[in-house]
């Protein structure tokens, strides 16, 4: 009885392509073997998933919802191999006080309008009642009489 062997194919989730273009861009390397590329998207997309839960335990622990910075750096702290070759490539965090805050900018000085032009915000505005004039007398004279 020979036994049917039931190979599952790996298939890496990172585009080949892309991968094999960032290895290139090592000085030291000219070709890429199709082995080794294999080899380097799997263990790539391992450890992506790898550090992508230990950044939501984190943001768990720290009942957050969503993983920011600080729980990426906190877990490459916390897992001794990436936090030699990864915490120094981390942006360190901004404080509070370094961020401005968001306020809206004041508007530019307004530029005066070409003759003959008005501004947007006039069209919607309702019209002030104006004292009338004597030509808008006449008018309203010509349009009652017959």
């Amino acid at each position: 009885m020979a036994e049917e062997e039931k190979s599952e194919t790996i298939v890496p989730k990172l585009p080949v392509g892309r991968v094999k273009k960032l290895m290139k861009l090592d000085g030291d390397i000219n070709k890429v073997n199709a082995e080794a590329l294999f080899l380097v998207s799997c263990s790539t997309e391992l450890f992506l998933r790898f550090f992508a839960e230990q950044s939501a335990e984190i943001a768990i622990q720290k009942k957050r919802r969503t993983v920011k910075l600080e729980h990426l750096r906190i877990a490459a702290k916390k897992h001794r191999p990436t936090r030699d070759f990864l915490l120094d490539s981390l942006p360190e965090p901004c404080q509070q006080s370094d961020r401005p805050d968001r306020i809206r900018p004041e508007p530019a000085a307004e530029k005066p309008l070409p003759a003959g032009t008005r501004r947007i915000d006039d069209f919607f505005r309702k019209p002030a009642k104006e004292k009338p004039s004597e030509t808008d007398e006449v008018n309203e004279a010509r349009v009652l009489l017959p």
